[in-house]
């Protein structure tokens, strides 16, 4: 899932995306309001995670302007405000869940799994493909029956791939899904995956699933 962190104090939007990533997530950060707002805005995010108090721009406004503009991603206000009048004014605003600091990491990563289990509430926990099977629940990958291990980046990229299958993805699109902000588009970091991919998911087998499509992308059918 790619997700997006809000929070000024570096140090524990750092402990935070650390986590994430630990997790398999592609994290993006920002340090003010209106950056966060503006990534928000212009990106596609499974779970925002915004600080209340904000230089340039506050939690609340940012929360309210997403809503008005209709941004379905589930929100997670972090605050050291603890006050009731504090929760209801986020809530109230449009986040969907609220966590006072200090907080329990496991807390934290339950409150995630949990906005993010909501958001695919009606989404497939598992994909095929031929006899290529994907498990979102157990992150297990088989083919004709037999398991293949994959790196995080790799699963990463597979699913994506799947959830997108029959229709070209452009590189572009993976590296927006894949991989976080600051990747750098010029490289041939997903070609280099793709054939990580390619070796683990096609080698030996009589069909192939994963097919280049010059000048566009990449596609994953059978």
């Amino acid at each position: 899932m790619r997700i997006l962190i809000v929070e000024d104090e570096k140090k524990i939007a750092g402990f935070i995306k650390r986590g994430l990533k630990d997790e398999g997530h592609v994290v993006d950060m920002a340090h003010d309001g209106e950056e966060g707002h503006f990534l928000a805005s212009t990106n596609d995010y499974d779970l925002i995670i915004l600080d209340l108090m904000l230089p340039k721009m506050d939690g609340i406004t940012i929360c309210k302007k997403l809503r008005e503009a209709k941004n379905p991603a589930p929100i997670l206000m972090l605050t050291a405000k603890d006050g009731v009048k504090d929760k209801v004014l986020g809530l109230d605003s449009g986040a969907d869940d609220y966590l006072t600091k200090p907080f329990a990491f496991e807390e934290f990563l339950a409150r995630v799994r949990n906005l993010l289990k909501k958001k695919g509430s009606l989404a497939p926990t598992k994909f095929k493909v031929a006899d290529l099977t994907l498990d979102l629940l157990t992150h297990k990958v088989t083919r004709a029956d037999k398991e293949i291990g994959l790196t995080t980046k790799e699963y990463a990229l597979l699913e994506y791939l799947m959830r997108n299958a029959g229709t070209v993805v452009t590189r572009t699109k993976i590296s927006e899904h894949v991989w976080d902000i600051d990747f750098d588009t010029f490289t041939n970091t997903i070609d280099v995956y793709i054939n990580y991919l390619r070796k683990k998911i096609d080698s030996g087998a009589k069909k192939k699933l994963i097919h280049t499509v010059r000048g566009r992308g990449y596609i994953l059918k059978e």
